[in-house]
């Protein structure tokens, strides 16, 4: 009996060194506003199937060197590269989730979504045309709210930056003078204002300067506290930043007709839908070793699958199965993905 028992203990204690030998660490890097959705999917992965991610954000101009220089497993950015990039660089490109993008500001006596701010003012905002609160087109769109004769700080990222891609090419798309004088990149000649790193830079910029206003990632508005702005879209209709104004504009992507999953999903048409939303992608190279890719892709394969939960708590938009369907055939193509590796828990 003795004997069977101290077998018994030691079948299990080699098992747990077994285990532990297998567990990988996954390196990753880019963006920020993924980060407090894959920070949660990474603790609970680990939890699951033992292996650790350890992401770097950086921004999406990082994440982008870091994969092209080959000092990262996978990447992150919310910028899509063209498939020409993708094709010189080795890479295979991919949506993960749907994130929005919301301007906050910090304003005496104003509450979330007091303030309603169209593309163009915003534009002019940010071009410096327009330098107090109580400019006469900020009135227009607020009648109701008493503003302050005050000073306007714009507060935007200095890091490369996806959140910035998309609020430029919103900017862009809304405002013939901002794409000529200043476009859409990650990273732009700003006219004026001041620089936070990361989303969480711009946020406690925000939080520092009164009479700033600033855009992150609506997950930061959350986990901030931020006083968010309404914006008014395409269709002209006024809209808080909600799921269902994210689900409505997320519902116009139809990555089955083009190249590398590449979409811009900002200023989408739809009476309901938030002007500023967009996929955010990961990034893998093709040559990295097999194994390694088949241990990024079963992470990111589970996030997908079991991550709708966490990603919904904090106001991304999961991607729809039909999506996740055609990812995975797309791995498959690629990357030589199987199926059976997939963790199911």
């Amino acid at each position: 009996m003795r004997t069977s028992l101290v077998a018994a203990v030691a079948a299990a204690a080699f098992s747990l060194v077994a285990v532990n030998a297998q567990a990988a660490e996954l390196t990753g890097a880019g963006g920020t506003a993924i980060y407090p959705v894959l920070s949660k999917w990474a603790d609970q992965y680990k939890k699951i199937a033992g292996d650790s991610v350890n992401y770097q954000a950086i921004g999406s101009g990082g994440g982008i060197k870091q994969i092209e220089s080959k000092t990262v497993l996978f990447a992150n950015s919310d910028m899509p590269l063209k498939s020409e990039d993708i094709a010189k660089n080795g890479l295979v490109q991919f949506p993960q989730v749907i994130i929005s993008i919301t301007p906050v500001v910090h304003l005496s006596g104003i509450k979330p979504g007091e303030l309603v701010f169209d593309g163009p003012t915003l534009a002019d905002i940010y071009l410096g045309k327009i330098k107090e609160w109580d400019d006469a087109a900020i009135k227009k769109l607020n009648p109701k709210v008493k503003l302050p004769h005050q000073a306007i700080t714009t507060v935007h990222r200095s890091d490369g930056s996806g959140t910035t891609f998309n609020f430029t090419n919103y900017l862009s798309k809304v405002s013939a003078e901002w794409k000529s004088k200043v476009g859409d990149s990650t990273a732009v000649n700003w006219p004026n204002g001041v620089g936070g790193k990361g989303n969480a830079g711009v946020a406690q910029y925000v939080q520092k300067v009164d009479g700033s206003i600033g855009y992150v990632e609506y997950a930061y508005v959350m986990e901030n506290k931020l006083v968010y702005t309404d914006m008014v879209n395409q269709a002209g209709k006024r809209l808080a930043p909600t799921m269902g104004a994210f689900q409505a504009a997320a519902a116009n992507a139809d990555f089955s007709k083009v190249k590398d999953f590449y979409l811009i999903l900002t200023n989408q048409p739809g009476a309901k839908s938030w002007p500023i939303t967009a996929a955010t992608y990961m990034l893998l190279r093709k040559d990295s070793p097999a194994d390694q890719n088949q241990l990024a892709l079963k992470f990111l394969d589970w996030c997908l699958k079991h991550g709708q939960a966490q990603a919904k708590a904090l106001d991304y938009v999961p991607l729809p199965d039909a999506v996740i369907k055609q990812i995975e055939a797309h791995w498959s193509k690629e990357l030589n993905w199987k199926m059976a590796a997939a963790a199911t828990h």
